[in-house]
């Protein structure tokens, strides 16, 4: 085995490489008191502390530009099928 680090910080950016538990995994997501961004239980970076009200806040606006996003690929399909007049001087 190598004696190379599972978890800390790169260049202020954290990661964390050990077998997640289930309890640990859990955790991390709900953590109240704490920011809206928190480590993330396995891999490189944060994720969202869903104890936190922004959070929320954030998944909704995400979730909102995703069904106009799929709503309106329907419509813009249609108009692009109409020829275009080009005029060249």
């Amino acid at each position: 085995m190598s004696d190379q680090p599972t978890s800390g910080e790169l260049l202020g950016i954290p990661y964390n490489f050990e077998k997640p538990s289930l309890k640990r995994l859990l955790s991390s997501y709900w953590q109240p008191g704490e920011k809206m961004l928190v480590k993330k239980p396995f891999g490189i970076g944060y994720t969202l502390n869903l104890a936190n009200w922004r959070s929320w806040i954030v998944l909704a606006v995400a979730g909102v530009l995703f069904y106009v996003e799929q709503s309106g690929t329907a419509e813009d399909d249609e108009d692009s099928e109409e020829p275009v007049e080009v005029i060249v001087d």
